[in-house]
């Protein structure tokens, strides 16, 4: 089997590339393997994308999401097969659960060989079925432009989502007349006048109205669309899970975050609304409370819902309207109220902003093992630069970031709405990577940590300023507060050792920085200050968030 084209004709690998090539994709990232040596030969040969070589696919995966999100084009993946895609599947089912737009490129055994239980071969088609939007098999060298246009296409369209195309390796390198598929113009639905005439009156009308705003307006003007709505109209916005950089959080009329477990108080006043306008959001389990807001399956409040993707309005919740178009220009098609803001308005909007000052005021802790983590993240919230992009692994640890850190935009925050672990290191060195000039700061978990921590080889192999802000309790510590409520006094397997962390630190060229007590902090925020990169590792108390055990109902 020859790898080199044959007579000026070109090699499916190399139209692939050309096709990511002419689709603006700049990078890739990759963990090599034998099965497709062709893509990676054709690779070898394009100065427009940067090979971007991973230590373990599930790292490699996680930086194409951060990167995706950051371009707003497809992240792109390459593993070889069996193993290798079996370590990338986290990234798939985090894509599909964060909407974000994902090609996994997985070598596949020869054409002859497949469904044969070939040595490490998978049916990807099985394999991907329920989490992928499309999967796909070439074994074809002539089909891989009509492949990889549709691939691109819905991994972007409506929801964006994960696309999974398995290559035969011996295709991978066969010459063939096809060409790199170009460009094509994405498919988008405008908001219909009449809705949005509609749309207009209810907005116009409503005493008690409320946005929940969600990935689909993290676009090029999304922001700032939404920004102009909420202003003109007096309308508070609320985000859905871990959206915060979508609305300046210091902002008078931002509502706050829905997220795992919103306080009693702050729902009830949500529950008081008298129209929903969900704006590029999902109304699944978490942004609805575990589908308590609104009221399933007709809302107490008249519901308007606009998405992209037609499928999504009217899923769980009967939506009064539903607007399959550009979140974004359905707001900005709205204009001005036109007519005074009703008197009852202002009421409404002091009472939300009362409840958001409250969740949003730090803790005080008086513990005696280690720093509170929520003091950290307070420091750090005060000497976060303007255009900075912070990531967050999973965890306990993280849920200050989300309650008191006052995102404003261009500052970015990444964090895996699947709550998948690892995430946070890989995003960091995708987020650096995408953007060098800008400061990127990653809060990560020693758990986390310990799973891809390992991808900071990447970022010292390419020079990277990273500020890397490491948890360390010893513990799984979301599933730890669960065992001490439900379980008081019978914690099983959340309990770990650790390496030396600033040794691990100091291993990948990093300057350490060891918070153990409060009266560390200075050095903490020495490290953030100077320039360069920074590994800190924060002894983090155990005693801050230890919960209460839950009253356990007796059984009869």
């Amino acid at each position: 089997m020859s790898a080199m084209p044959a007579a000026g004709r070109p090699t499916a690998g190399e139209v692939l590339v050309r096709t990511l090539a002419a689709h603006g994709i700049g990078r890739v990232f990759v963990v090599p393997g034998e099965s497709y040596l062709g893509l990676l030969d054709a690779l070898h040969d394009c100065a427009s994308i940067d090979t971007v070589v991973c230590r373990h696919e599930s790292g490699a995966g996680f930086m194409a999401l951060a990167d995706a999100r950051l371009t707003g084009r497809p992240g792109v993946v390459c593993v070889s097969r069996g193993p290798g895609a079996c370590n990338a599947a986290i990234a798939v089912h985090t894509a599909q659960q964060d909407g974000v737009p994902l090609l996994l490129l997985v070598g596949q055994v020869a054409a002859a060989d497949v469904r044969r239980d070939s040595f490490q071969e998978i049916d990807y088609r099985q394999m991907f079925g329920s989490i992928a939007k499309w999967t796909a098999e070439v074994t074809d060298p002539a089909r891989i432009g009509e492949v990889m246009l549709r691939a691109l296409k819905v991994a972007q369209s409506g929801l964006p989502g994960p696309v999974v195309v398995a290559l035969a390796e011996d295709a991978l390198t066969a010459c063939t007349d096809a060409i790199a598929a170009a460009p094509q113009a994405l498919p988008r639905g405008a908001p219909h006048p009449q809705d949005i005439a509609a749309l207009h009156a209810h907005l116009a009308a409503a005493e008690r109205p409320l946005i929940i705003a969600g990935s689909g307006l993290e676009v090029p003007g999304g922001r700032d669309a939404l920004l102009h709505f909420a202003e003109a109209w007096q309308v508070p916005v609320a985000v859905s899970f871990r959206r915060q950089d979508l609305f300046p959080n210091a902002q008078t009329l931002y509502a706050g975050d829905l997220g795992l477990s919103n306080p009693a108080a702050q729902m009830a006043l949500f529950k008081q609304a008298d129209l929903l306008l969900v704006a590029g959001a999902r109304l699944s389990d978490i942004t609805t409370q575990g589908y308590t807001f609104p009221d399933l399956v007709r809302p107490q409040m008249r519901l308007a819902h606009i998405h992209a993707d037609p499928g999504v309005p009217g899923l769980h919740f009967a939506a009064d309207l539903a607007l399959a178009c550009d979140p974004a220009e359905a707001l900005a098609a709205l204009g001005t109220p036109g007519v005074p803001v009703p008197a009852a308005r202002t009421a409404w909007l002091a009472a939300l902003a009362a409840e958001r000052r409250a969740i949003a005021t730090p803790r005080r802790f008086n513990v005696d093992d280690g720093v509170a983590f929520e003091t950290v993240v307070e420091l750090v919230a005060g000497l976060l630069p303007p255009d900075a992009i912070v990531t967050a692994d999973a965890g306990s640890f993280a849920a200050p970031i989300y309650r008191i850190v006052p995102f404003q935009p261009p500052q970015r925050l990444l964090a895996p709405i699947s709550g998948a672990m690892g995430f946070g290191v890989p995003a960091a060195v995708a987020a650096a990577l995408a953007e060098p000039q800008r400061p990127v700061i990653c809060f990560v978990g020693d758990g986390g940590f310990l799973m891809t921590g390992n991808e900071l080889a990447v970022a010292k192999e390419r020079g990277l300023n990273l500020k890397v802000i490491l948890a360390e309790n010893r513990l799984y510590g979301s599933i730890w507060i669960h065992q001490q409520r439900h379980y008081p006094g019978r914690t099983t397997g959340t309990g770990f050792d650790n390496p030396d962390l600033t040794m691990m630190g100091a291993a990948f060229g990093y300057p350490v920085t060891h918070v153990q007590s409060p009266s560390d902090l200075p050095a903490l925020a020495a490290a953030l200050a100077a320039p360069g990169p920074a590994f800190i590792v924060v002894q983090a108390s155990v005693q801050a968030i230890k919960p209460a055990p839950a009253v356990k109902a007796q059984v009869e």
